[in-house]
């Protein structure tokens, strides 16, 4: 859990907090949520976490309402006046709020910290009282996905139960899953085993606690700004993400928003802090861009099948052959059944050569390069046979042999039939016999003519070309 680790130490340093002329706060605090299946240690990263800080609560989600987050308006016994009590969100100012089972929380109680996860302030409009109170805090959460274990095939909104607004609050997210490694399940077996035999004695880590909290006091005391340098590389990587969410390449859990920018840059600040320096240098942003890759969680999908046409051509016309023969005599039953047993035959051994296995990535990066070279060519349309030769042209770098350029070629024109299939291409007829007028030109050839019959490929109507 090297990456969670990391995560959870740039929490406790933090960003840097900021105030605009207007006097608006910009929040430096850095809210994770670690999502995983059950026994995967997610509540001893919370516990260990409060330990450390020295303003941390730790609450449960379900044990925990929306006026025990934020505060509650109480009546005083003796004076009769209404007093405010304050809720783990305000007690945990300028630290952490720990919340476990987060996912288990009532809807109308994560409204409750919409709020004090963004604008950092909790408004209470209760029995007369009207006050704005500081909620300065860092949410450390731990939610379990719905049905108990993590489905890869499915989002991460599909995999919790949280709502959207919620989900963009939070900078980082991490996914632990309970899968079965003989290696990490053997140090986690003995880890466990010599704590139950020996205690703390089985631990020897590098740093004691006591160590680690003066660590953590003198690097908050650094304010690091962002270099010239930093300030394009974040828009640069900022754009990519971008890009990678609109185009559906990356197939991402939850939508790129400046949210995700904001986090890049409080991540930078925080890299920073541990390095304890007083600028943010293009070494951090990159780290920083690569921590949130890697805590946008890709769906898995599985590989898809294209087939050619001209198989199902070839079935077609085998079987329309064998209905004409049952139709002319039943004498003939046995020669046409022996006619089909020949055609399953044919199409078994013809299926792999016209059914080829494509990953949804690669489907889509190919599926890019045809739309961006269409809209590039003059009138937006390009002949297959064309678009097959420039497509061989920028892959022949890698291609070694002649059949890899045949297998590519292949997958390449199996990939052309899809898109037509599903309308992200359309064909458009170029010319006619009746266009070639032979009798004034007879330098026309076989070639001439069939080249002008053919038909060229251009994008669908249907498909919006403002994102390629």
């Amino acid at each position: 859990h090297e990456i969670i680790k990391k995560g959870v130490l740039l929490q406790l340093l933090g960003g840097v907090h900021k105030e605009t002329v207007e006097g608006m706060n910009l929040r430096g605090d850095i809210n994770v949520c670690i999502v995983g299946d059950p026994s995967t240690s997610k509540s001893q990263f919370l516990k260990y976490a409060c330990q450390i800080h020295p303003r941390a609560i730790f609450t449960s989600g379900k044990a925990s309402s929306a006026a025990g987050l934020t505060a509650a308006v109480v009546k005083d016994e003796e004076s009769g006046d209404f007093t405010i009590e304050a809720g783990a969100l305000m007690l945990a100012d300028n630290g952490i709020c720990a919340i476990d089972e987060f996912d288990k929380m009532d809807i109308s109680d994560q409204v409750a910290i919409h709020e004090a996860m963004e604008q950092q302030t909790i408004s209470i409009a209760k029995a007369g009282i009207h006050a704005t109170l500081n909620a300065r805090t860092s949410i450390l959460a731990a939610a379990n996905p719905n049905g108990g274990r993590y489905n890869k095939r499915l989002s991460l909104r599909r995999n919790i139960s949280m709502s959207a607004p919620i989900m963009s609050r939070f900078d980082l997210f991490f996914v632990v899953l309970d899968e079965c490694r003989p290696d990490i399940d053997q140090m986690i077996a003995e880890h466990i085993v010599g704590i139950h035999r020996r205690g703390d004695d089985n631990i020897n880590p590098p740093y004691d606690t006591e160590t680690l909290q003066r660590y953590i006091r003198y690097a908050r005391t650094f304010k690091p700004k962002i270099s010239q340098d930093s300030k394009r590389l974040l828009v640069e990587k900022y754009k990519q993400l971008r890009q990678d969410d609109a185009s559906g390449a990356a197939q991402n859990s939850y939508r790129i928003t400046v949210r995700q920018l904001e986090s890049m840059i409080r991540l930078s600040e925080a890299i920073a802090r541990a390095h304890c320096k007083n600028e943010v240098i293009p070494e951090f942003v990159n780290e920083a861009a690569k921590l949130i890759q890697q805590s946008i969680i890709h769906v898995y999908h599985d590989d898809i099948v294209l087939r050619g046409q001209e198989m199902n051509q070839e079935s077609q016309e085998m079987n329309q052959g064998s209905q004409e023969m049952n139709q002319e005599s039943q004498e003939m039953n046995q020669e046409s059944q022996e006619m089909n047993q020949e055609s399953q035959e044919r199409m078994i051994t013809n299926q792999p050569s016209q059914e080829v296995r494509i990953t949804r990535e690669e489907l889509i990066r190919i599926q890019d390069a045809i739309l961006a070279k269409l809209l590039s060519s003059e009138n937006r349309t390009c002949r297959e046979e064309d678009l097959v030769q420039w497509y061989i042209e920028q892959c022949e770098d890698t291609l070694t042999s002649e059949s890899e350029v045949e297998a590519k070629e292949k997958k390449f024109k199996l990939v052309v039939d899809h898109l037509l299939k599903e309308k992200y291409l359309q064909k458009v007829p170029r010319g006619s016999r009746e266009d070639i007028d032979l009798e004034d030109d007879q330098e026309y050839d076989q070639m001439d003519i069939e080249q002008a019959e053919s038909d060229e490929l251009t994008i669908h109507p249907n498909i919006d070309i403002d994102n390629y």
